[in-house]
């Protein structure tokens, strides 16, 4: 299965995104023009331009593919996940009904803990 260039919209200043860039970096090993990474850090009138609500990119994923259509959480996860042959299936396991919507549940909680103790939820 060929896949196709994204774009990641992360937040850079997120340690745990920071590290979590990374480690997806080296998974992608020779292929690392499949991703491109945005940093939305201070990028709000950018976001709002491209149709993404900056305080919705804080609290989920975002990620753009190759036709310019944006997904959100767990979607862009399972579609960066894809980028990777040997992680395509823990992207089809994520999109299982059931698996999605706790992972979501998880994910949300997660991301407004981490928001709450940065003084940014």
């Amino acid at each position: 299965m060929k896949t196709s260039k994204i774009t990641v919209f992360y937040d850079g200043a997120c340690p745990t995104c920071v590290r979590d860039r990374k480690w997806y970096e080296s998974w992608l090993g020779k292929h690392p023009d499949l991703v491109e990474w945005y940093d939305i850090t201070g990028k709000d009138a950018a976001l709002a331009a491209m149709g993404i609500e900056p305080s919705e990119a804080l609290r989920e994923l975002h990620v753009q593919d190759s036709h310019g259509a944006v997904h959100k959480e767990m979607d862009a996860y399972i579609l960066l996940l894809k980028q990777i042959w040997w992680l395509r299936p823990v992207a089809w396991l994520m999109g299982l009904p059931g698996i999605r919507q706790l992972l979501s549940a998880v994910y949300r909680r997660m991301v407004d803990q981490r928001l709450a103790r940065e003084g940014r939820g």
